[in-house]
């Protein structure tokens, strides 16, 4: 199944503790066993057969049943213990979660968190996460929960110098017009928000040469005049406040991101992984 999961040999026996060679030894004992061929095999990559994929489904049933069992014995409290790895969204992370993370800290003396600050998505199974903080996004993938924690607003806003530079757009729709600060990743690239109601539901274009896959870079930018930003709430209140950024069209009304929770699916959670959400949820419910 490691193999499998990371396609290849040399990542999944790297995952089990063995070498290549090794891991490759094993499958094949596995297969003259069973008496047919779990995976396809070439030069760059391995991939499995539909025997292999069968199997591989009845083995994660089983490894969930183990880790249900494990789990039932090791913490018959309920109290979360051992290691919780953890991966945040940057900006996100920084400001948001991190405060969190001292208070759950406190509370559950007995919990380590391994914490991994990226925009970037990743894959909760081969990467061995517990959990994932992402804002927004696309559905979750195959065999992984997703629980709306909370929602922040987000504002269209640029730097009084970009303004004063480039005029101030009078109409959403002008913005293809103007230097648009983008959100990207390896997946997916930002698309802005609908026009709100009416016979308007076309995406609002936006255009521009600067694009990252960092919302604390973006904001940065924004804050040098380098273009107009779309961006949560949470980054960019104090800006707006202090008059470093200017909202645009706040007639547009309140759009909103939402954050999301990510687990692998399971009959039974870890406690670990059910009260840090828990946590999260609470708190970011009396701010949202």
């Amino acid at each position: 199944m490691a193999v499998a999961d990371a396609g290849s040999f040399a990542r999944g026996g790297r995952t089990m503790g063995l070498t290549g060679s090794a891991a490759s030894k094993a499958v094949a004992r596995l297969e003259a066993r069973l008496g047919v061929r779990l995976l396809h095999r070439n030069s760059r990559a391995v991939s499995l057969t539909s025997e292999g994929e069968r199997f591989r489904e009845s083995g994660r049933a089983i490894l969930e049943a183990m880790d249900e069992a494990e789990a039932s014995i090791a913490v018959p409290d309920g109290k979360p213990r051992g290691l919780l790895r953890l991966s945040v969204p940057d900006a996100f992370g920084r400001r948001v979660i991190m405060p969190l993370v001292s208070e759950y800290l406190e509370r559950w003396p007995d919990v380590r968190i391994d914490i991994d600050f990226s925009d970037r998505p990743v894959d909760l199974v081969e990467e061995g996460f517990d959990l994932a903080i992402r804002i927004g996004g696309e559905s979750a993938p195959d065999g992984i929960v997703s629980r709306v924690v909370a929602e922040y607003p987000v504002w269209i806003c640029a730097a009084p110098s970009y303004l004063e530079r480039r005029g101030h757009p009078p109409h959403v729709e002008a913005l293809s017009g103007h230097d648009c600060i983008l959100f990207r990743s390896r997946t997916r690239t930002q698309e802005w928000f609908d026009h709100p109601g009416g016979e308007h539901a076309d995406k609002v274009l936006a255009h521009g040469r600067l694009r990252m896959n960092s919302a604390e870079a973006i904001r940065m930018a924004a804050l040098s005049g380098l273009g107009i930003a779309l961006l949560p709430a949470f980054l960019v209140d104090d800006d707006l406040s202090a008059g470093h950024l200017v909202r645009l069209f706040p007639e547009l009304g309140v759009q909103t991101v939402r954050i999301l929770c990510l687990y692998p699916s399971r009959r039974l959670v870890d406690p670990r992984v059910r009260t840090f959400i828990d946590n999260v949820s609470a708190a970011l419910t009396r701010v949202t």
